[in-house]
């Protein structure tokens, strides 16, 4: 069976806002199978000019709080960029990228579906990393 890959409508670049950036998404963490007792919050980090493109730049903040520790020890980060291209028409999509903070890999939502594993990763290294200091 082929693993569907779930992805969200963006929007044009003519009705582009940043809050309307953070809303899509915040849509699209929606359709990423992740258990429930993850937690996350996005905020808007930058808006980058380019010679060839507008960037806005976005980050996911992941943890797993418990009763026992309402504050994560650690914490997992999602950048994501939204591209607007100056060549292209506004009435196109805007482009989406993504990479976790521990990997220099640059994804797109359309092409490879998010895994859990990635944050249980990312913590489990900073965990390791913070009982050997």
């Amino acid at each position: 069976t082929k693993h569907i890959i779930k992805n969200i409508p963006w929007t044009t670049a003519k009705n582009f806002t940043v809050e309307r950036g953070q809303q899509q998404i915040e849509e699209l963490i929606s359709t990423w199978d992740i258990h429930e007792s993850w937690l996350h919050h996005s905020e808007f980090l930058e808006e980058e000019e380019l010679k060839d493109s507008r960037r806005y730049h976005y980050r996911a903040c992941w943890g797993l709080p418990t009763r026992r520790k309402p504050i994560p020890r650690a914490t997992a980060s999602v950048y994501f960029v939204i591209v607007i291209f100056k060549f292209k028409p506004d009435t196109a999509p805007v482009e989406v990228f993504y990479r976790l903070e521990s990997s220099r890999l640059i994804r797109r939502p359309e092409q490879c579906q998010f895994r859990e594993k990635w944050l249980q990763d990312i913590i489990e290294n900073k965990t390791v990393c913070m009982e050997r200091l």
